[in-house]
């Protein structure tokens, strides 16, 4: 089976950044909008399937957003405010994680599996 998922850890205080929400892109349009759980989670897979589309996808997560509802004071504008992770998917049966880890002033992203 082919899925699409993603897991946020917040790193500026070591745990999951449970609450954060996220969009899914695709081909320019929008496909999911979700949040994450308490285990920085979205419930369910952000595409499951046979197969998933090839093409061009974009995550966007809210993490300014995140951070000030979290009570973290930062400046206006936030230096990170939504991070845009834009990546590909070439195989339609493919399993594709994209972790972010995040903090008020970095992130860092890979294929997870």
């Amino acid at each position: 089976m082919a899925r699409l998922s993603t897991h946020v850890l917040d790193t500026s205080r070591g745990k999951p950044a449970a609450g954060m929400q996220i969009r899914l892109y695709g081909n320019g349009e929008l496909m999911v909008t979700a949040e994450t759980n308490a285990d920085g989670r979205t419930p369910e897979a952000l595409l499951a399937g046979e197969r998933i589309a090839t093409g061009t996808y974009e995550l966007i997560f809210a993490v300014g957003a995140y951070f000030r509802a979290a009570g973290e004071a930062l400046p206006d504008p936030a230096f990170l405010d939504e991070v845009v992770v834009r990546f590909g998917i070439a195989d339609p049966s493919g399993n594709y994680h994209v972790p972010l880890l995040v903090s008020p002033y970095g992130y860092s992203t890979y294929r997870g599996s």
